[in-house]
């Protein structure tokens, strides 16, 4: 299963159904890495951790693997506000956030369709609000028939222009994220490079890029090369390896190299692990993590030992 299949089976969740109320934005979604091994701030993209599972089990393995964020989809599609409550409840006494929330399904490169994109987003508003999330993950819809490539890449960039008003009154950060064409072939915004495109062209600093390495090596490779030339961009990294959608190493993508380098970068922003387990959930997410602290904590000392050398050869 991947995330697009998630999304049509995931209407009820696990804690009920109803309405929901607003609500103010209360908690950070930049967890203080200092103090820690940890290079960088973790996540989970829930929708790979056992659909089956009730929510707050699935939300307990991911904090038994040492992980302080998760990132949803549509888990709480269906829920009242007294799920919500009891949401937050789980993730207060797990010392969890909700760093990124998925599921606005209107698209962003049909111009016709803006309207509705930004009554959508205005509707999921509150929504993030309950769940004390401030990040907002778009995707721009499949190919509109009719319509040339630069129209839908100009309609992407006019709609986050327009979307990004509306989301920056409240706080919040709009993700763009590409999909590869294998996983589907109607998706508009298939390339990296052409996403970094579209940020740049929207200059909005509440607006960034995900950038998804899962995609990206199945779309065009070349993944760190057009991560450092964007870094700035970069809102979100997600993390599977291919082929299989699996955890680090079970593929063809060099992670410790990546890792290292995002750590040499002094990248400071969430890495999600949005990969299938091929074993034990907690296991698994678990060595991950660790994987990418170490890798990332590499490259920090790299960066210090570069540092140092610059610093003893400056001009006095």
């Amino acid at each position: 299963m991947h995330r697009r299949q998630f999304m049509g089976t995931c209407t009820r969740a696990a804690l009920g159904v109803g309405a929901f109320g607003h609500k103010t934005f209360a908690r950070t979604v930049e967890p203080d890495t200092k103090g820690t091994s940890a290079p960088f701030p973790f996540s989970v993209m829930l929708w790979t951790v056992d659909p089956q599972l009730p929510f707050a089990e699935r939300i307990g393995k991911v904090a038994e693997a040492g992980y302080h964020a998760v990132e949803l989809v549509g888990e709480y599609d269906d829920w009242s506000k007294q799920d919500f409550a009891q949401a937050r409840t789980r993730f207060h006494s797990l010392n969890m956030v909700v760093d990124a929330c998925s599921g606005i399904r209107t698209s962003l490169c049909d111009p016709s369709q803006r309207d509705a994109l930004l009554r959508e987003i205005q509707a999921k508003l509150p929504v993030l609000a309950e769940l004390e999330c401030s990040r907002l993950i778009l995707l721009t819809g499949d190919k509109v028939r009719g319509l040339s490539h630069e129209q839908m890449h100009a309609s992407c960039v006019e709609g986050l222009k327009r979307a990004a008003d509306i989301a920056a009154a409240r706080n919040v950060e709009l993700l763009l994220e590409n999909i590869d064409p294998e996983e589907n072939p109607k998706y508009f915004l298939t390339s990296v490079r052409e996403g970094f495109e579209v940020i740049r062209g929207v200059g909005h600093p509440k607006v960034t890029f995900l950038y998804d390495f899962f995609h990206e090596q199945i779309s065009e490779g070349n993944l760190i090369s057009k991560l450092e030339k964007n870094l700035d961009l970069v809102g979100l990294v997600h993390v599977a390896d291919v082929p299989g959608r699996h955890e680090p190493g079970t593929g063809e993508i060099n992670y410790a190299s990546i890792f290292r380098k995002l750590g040499q970068w002094h990248y400071s922003r969430y890495i999600a692990m949005e990969f299938i387990p091929t074993g034990d959930i907690v296991v698994s997410l678990r060595t991950a993590r660790e994987f990418a602290e170490k890798c990332g904590q590499e490259g920090l000392a790299l960066a210090g030992r570069e540092t140092s050398i610059k610093e003893i050869h400056a001009p006095a």
